[in-house]
């Protein structure tokens, strides 16, 4: 495909990084963008430049946020002793839309995958670890996705906890296996949530 600007080319280069996007869809966005007012265009571009230099990984936590710690974890009436494992803040943001959990959470960024050259290393785990080891955790809860790689993350983060006098719990089954949670409805993962079950016992099945 052949464009007849040089500026356009590279706009549509540009867009076409995003996940999901192909040259045909890049151009269209960027005609798109080309038909807005100039002050839209500019509003837009300017935020974007605002997120990537500005978004901050909370100290505590790992949850994206504008601040060092996130409004998650700086609020007292969160339960401290209760930690939730995610992935992403997609999993954080699906945890909140339930309502039904009150504790705080340890973003991994991401899940232990071999295949993708994701190794523990590369997620947030040693943190989590040092938090159960100055005894600030009572539970943990893992609240990953069912998936193969799902599942290999959430063991070996129990062989790491397992000697800690802790609770260690994962969502009950109502999420599909292969289901991320992002996808999960809210009432079904809540469900799941309050019906948690002890990790163990899912080793034994």
């Amino acid at each position: 495909m052949n464009l007849p600007s040089k500026l356009l080319e590279q706009a549509v280069y540009e867009i076409a990084q995003l996940p999901g996007l192909g040259r045909k869809t890049a151009l269209g966005m960027a005609l798109h963008l080309l038909h807005l007012p100039k002050s839209h265009t500019h509003r837009l571009a300017f935020a974007l430049q605002q997120f990537v230099d500005g978004i901050k990984r909370c100290q505590r936590c790992h949850n994206l946020s504008d601040t060092e710690i996130c409004h998650i974890c700086a609020d007292p009436k969160r339960d401290a002793q209760t930690v939730c494992v995610v992935e992403d803040i997609r999993d954080v943001l699906a945890m909140e839309n339930t309502g039904a959990y009150r504790g705080l959470y340890q973003v991994l960024g991401g899940k232990i995958s071999p295949m993708d050259g994701v190794g523990p290393r590369d997620l947030y785990i040693a943190d989590l670890v040092e938090k159960v080891s100055r005894g600030a955790v009572s539970e943990i809860i893992f609240a990953l996705s069912s998936t193969m790689e799902g599942d290999t993350t959430m063991f070996y983060l129990f062989k790491q906890l397992q000697d800690f006098p802790i609770r260690i719990t994962t969502l009950a089954r109502g999420v599909a296996v292969g289901d991320a949670l992002e996808y999960a409805d809210s009432i079904t993962l809540g469900k799941s949530l309050t019906h948690r079950v002890p990790y163990e016992s899912v080793l034994k099945h």
